[in-house]
């Protein structure tokens, strides 16, 4: 067998409709159109949103709300998820990936919380910190620093 020897299966294809062909091929005259009507001229072409005159869904359904284009998204981490870490560890969003604390540290930025207690001293780096979670970290004897961008 030869790639030029495939084709479809048999039955599959049917040849095309010509219309518009005489009385005699069975589709001439109107050519499948019926009489008069907005379907029946070159042209139409009905809107995706028309449902016969019945008021379309999209202005049945009332719209609510906002979607900010500038939201940053968070990946949340509590403190007491940091103390899997040695004592004087630098964790940072690649380090939390790493250990499966987060699923997507490339895409999203990560926010310490401060849910639970820390026992070991930490350098912590995130891009966002809440003032529980900052004041539990230096309690602890570590530091936190904010990551840009």
């Amino acid at each position: 067998m030869r790639l030029h020897d495939i084709g479809p299966a048999p039955g599959a294809t049917r040849p095309r409709k010509r219309l518009g062909r005489g009385p005699g091929s069975g589709s001439g005259k109107t050519a499948g159109r019926g009489h008069k009507g907005q379907k029946s001229r070159s042209g139409y072409s009905r809107a995706w949103y028309f449902e016969g005159g019945q008021m379309p869904l999209v202005r049945r359904v009332p719209k609510r709300g906002f979607r900010n284009p500038f939201r940053q998204e968070y990946a949340e981490v509590n403190v007491a998820r940091l103390g899997v870490f040695e004592a004087g560890t630098e964790v940072t969003p690649e380090l939390l990936a790493e250990r499966g604390i987060l699923k997507r540290s490339e895409t999203r930025r990560v926010k310490l919380l401060g849910s639970g207690e820390l026992a070991v001293a930490l350098r912590v780096q995130v891009h966002a910190a809440s003032a529980g979670a900052r004041a539990k970290v230096e309690a602890a004897g570590g530091s936190l620093e904010i990551l840009g961008s």
